[in-house]
C-alpha cells in the first residue's frame, strides 16, 4: 500500500473542489454496454450490524472472514483479502478467485498445501470459493499457496486467474526459500490443474496488473515500482496464444513500451496527446538474475517509464492502464492526480485519454481508478484507498460519481476511527450480483440489489 489521494493532496496543499475529470472520459467504457444514465441509487443506508451500509434496496451476504476455517479444513482464511475475478462454472456455479497480498510478516499467512505451494517461506498466494447457483458458498480452499504479496492480476479469456506478485525479493531475502516477483495462472475449479509453477518467461518485477488481447493473445503487464527508476508497461508475446490453460507455460518474449521523445509519461499533460510510433523493445533479462529490469540497458534511445502503473484492463480493440499518481518530488518530471492511457495495438498507438484533479472532492475517486471493475449493466465500479471513510463508487460515462458502498468495520477506536480499504471488485458471470473485498479486516462480500 502507498502514499493515498488525501495524503498526496495535504501534502500538495491542492484544493478541494467539485470533482474534476478532464479528457474523453467515455474511453473508460469502451466495449460495454451503455453506462448509467443517472447518478447512482440513492443515499447510502447504515447497517444495523455495522459491517457494510447500501443503498435502499440493496443487501449483503459475508462470503468469507479472515481468520475463520477454511471449509476445506486446510486451516484458516488468509489476511490482506485484495484482487479478485469471478468465473462461470458448471451447473450455474461461481468460482471466485481472492489474492491475499501477504508480504513476510503478514497477519495470517496462506497455509501450505502439496502441489500448491511454490516457497514454503511465502505467506501470499489466493483462495478460492465455489458458490452455488443460490449464492451459498459451497467450498472454500488454497488455490495457490507459498507465493509473496499477491496485489492484482487478471482474468484470462479461458477462464483461469493470473495472479501477480509486486514485489522483486529473491531468495535469501525475508527469509524466502527461491525468488519472487512472478505471475502464476490460477484456475478457480481446480487450482491442481495448475499448481504453483512460476510463468518466468513472463518476467520478474514489481508486478500489479495484466489484461490479455482477447483476439491475439499478448498479454500486457504493468509495474508498479516504489522509487526511480519507475515502472514500466510491457507486453508478453506468447509462443502458444490462446491455447487455453498452462499455455503461458511454453515460454514466449517479454517487451517494453518506448515511446520515441517520451522517457516519463507524468510529462505529458494534455488529455488526447497521441503518440503513433510506439516501439516495443525485448526485455534483455526478463528473470532480472543481476538487475531488475527497468534499471536494465534498453540501448541508446532508452525507455518509457511512468511513477505508480497500476490498473490495466482490456476494452474494444485497446488496452487501458493507469498510472495513479506521479509527484516530481519522488523523481517524476511532472505532478499529476492520475491518468488513464489507451493503447491500440493494431495501430501502434498510445493516447492519454484521461486525467483526474488535482482540483477534486477529496470525499470522491478524483484519483485515477486503480482497483476497479468494469460492471456489466454499464459503468465503472472503484474501489476506495485512502484514509477516513472508505467506499465503492460508481461512475457513469458522463463523469457523475455516486456510492455504491461504504465500509462500516470500525478498525480504529470510537474515537479515531478507521475502515479498511475496498479491493478486488468484480462481478457475477450473470451481472446479478457484485462481490468485493474488505482489505482489513478480511472480508467478503457478496452484494445484490437492482443493478439495472
Amino acid at each position: 500500500m502507498s502514499a493515498t489521494r488525501r495524503q498526496l493532496l495535504s501534502r500538495t496543499g491542492a484544493s478541494v473542489a467539485g470533482i474534476a475529470f478532464t479528457g474523453a472520459f467515455t474511453e473508460l467504457f469502451a466495449g460495454t454496454s451503455a453506462a448509467r444514465g443517472h447518478a447512482g441509487y440513492g443515499p447510502l443506508v447504515p447497517d444495523p450490524d455495522g459491517l457494510l451500509d447500501l443503498p435502499e434496496g440493496f443487501r449483503y451476504r459475508v462470503l468469507s472472514r479472515e481468520g475463520e476455517p477454511l471449509r476445506s479444513d486446510e486451516g484458516p482464511v488468509p489476511s490482506n483479502f485484495d484482487g479478485m475475478a469471478a468465473f462461470a462454472g458448471r451447473r450455474g456455479r461461481v468460482h471466485l478467485v481472492r489474492n491475499h497480498e501477504n508480504r513476510a510478516t503478514g497477519r495470517i499467512g496462506v497455509p501450505t498445501v502439496e502441489g500448491l505451494t511454490y516457497d514454503p517461506a511465502g505467506k501470499g498466494g489466493c483462495t478460492a470459493l465455489t458458490l452455488d447457483g443460490c449464492g451459498d458458498v459451497l467450498d472454500e480452499r488454497v488455490a495457490i499457496a507459498g507465493t509473496a504479496v499477491n496485489c492484482a492480476g487478471g482474468p484470462t479469456p479461458w477462464g483461469t486467474w493470473l495472479t501477480c506478485e509486486e514485489t522483486e525479493d529473491k531468495a535469501g531475502t525475508n527469509g524466502y526459500t527461491k525468488d519472487h516477483g512472478f505471475i502464476f495462472e490460477v484456475d478457480g475449479a481446480d487450482p491442481h490443474r495448475t499448481g504453483a509453477v512460476p510463468l518466468t518467461a513472463m518476467g520478474r518485477f514489481q508486478h500489479e496488473a495484466i489484461a490479455v488481447d482477447p483476439h491475439s493473445g499478448i498479454v500486457y503487464e504493468t509495474e508498479d515500482a516504489f522509487e526511480r527508476p519507475f515502472g514500466l508497461f510491457y507486453r508478453f508475446l506468447p509462443e502458444v496464444p490462446m491455447g487455453g490453460r498452462r499455455s503461458l507455460r511454453a515460454g514466449g518474449e517479454l517487451q517494453a513500451m518506448r515511446v520515441p521523445g517520451v522517457a516519463d509519461l507524468s510529462v505529458v499533460q494534455e488529455t488526447g496527446a497521441t503518440f503513433d510510433r510506439v516501439e516495443w523493445v525485448p526485455v534483455p533479462d526478463p528473470l532480472a538474475v543481476e538487475t531488475p529490469i527497468r534499471h536494465q540497458d534498453f540501448g541508446p534511445k532508452g525507455i518509457t517509464h511512468a511513477q505508480k502503473l497500476e490498473g490495466c484492463y482490456w476494452g474494444g480493440r485497446s488496452v487501458y492502464f493507469v498510472s495513479s499518481f506521479a509527484r516530481t518530488g519522488d523523481g517524476s518530471g511532472a505532478t499529476h492526480f492520475g491518468q488513464v492511457w489507451k493503447y491500440e495495438p493494431h495501430r501502434r498507438r498510445l493516447t492519454l485519454v484521461v486525467v483526474f484533479g488535482p482540483s477534486t472532492d477529496i470525499q470522491l475517486p478524483g484519483e485515477s481508478p486503480d482497483n476497479i471493475c468494469l460492471a456489466p449493466s454499464g459503468g465503472l465500479m472503484v474501489c476506495e484507498d485512502g484514509n477516513g471513510a472508505q467506499h465503492v463508487y460508481g461512475v457513469s460515462r458522463r463523469g457523475e460519481v455516486y456510492a455504491v458502498a461504504r465500509g462500516a468495520q470500525n478498525i480504529g477506536t470510537p474515537a479515531e476511527p478507521e475502515w479498511g480499504e475496498f479491493a478486488g471488485v468484480t462481478f457475477s458471470p450473470d451481472g446479478r450480483t457484485m462481490y468485493v473485498n474488505c482489505y482489513t479486516p478480511g472480508t467478503t462480500f457478496a452484494v445484490t440489489g437492482p443493478w439495472c
